[in-house]
């Protein structure tokens, strides 16, 4: 299982070079400067995912019956769920943002709720990890 902790923070490394040089390169085409949700994304790949596994991988070294744990294997499969369905949505958020879309309100509204609803679940998800970690 370390190794799957190590290998998922190595996907989340590559997830989160490729939204940074997506960011500066389709910032860049598009000719835009201002904000854009983009520039958050490749920032939450490394911490939320690439650096909270190495530090998880790090701490199964002293104990190694959480990865065993049935709260952290929840824990591992709601994370990566919602990490990447919310890394998504904002990608989808920057993309509109640099192309000037004119968004409805529902289509608006429509983006917000399903990148809260991953939000959700992110805390959902944190919350087992701390519920593991303290059974063990």
């Amino acid at each position: 299982m370390k190794r799957k902790l190590l290998n998922t923070s190595m996907i989340y490394f590559g997830l989160a070079i490729a939204a940074g040089v997506f960011y500066r390169e389709f910032t860049k085409m598009s000719g835009y400067s201002g904000e854009t949700m983009l520039r958050f994304v490749h920032a939450h790949l490394f911490v939320l995912g690439m650096a909270l596994f190495l530090v998880i991988a790090l701490f199964c070294n002293q104990e190694r019956s959480l990865m065993e744990d049935k709260t952290f294997k929840q824990f591992f499969k709601l994370y990566n769920i919602s990490l990447p369905f919310m890394a998504c949505m904002m990608l989808v958020r920057g993309v509109l943002q640099v192309q000037g879309a004119e968004l409805s309100r529902g289509a608006d509204a429509a983006i917000s709720g399903v990148a809260g609803i991953s939000h959700i679940l992110l805390t959902v998800s944190l919350a087992l990890l701390f519920k593991a970690l303290k059974k063990n």
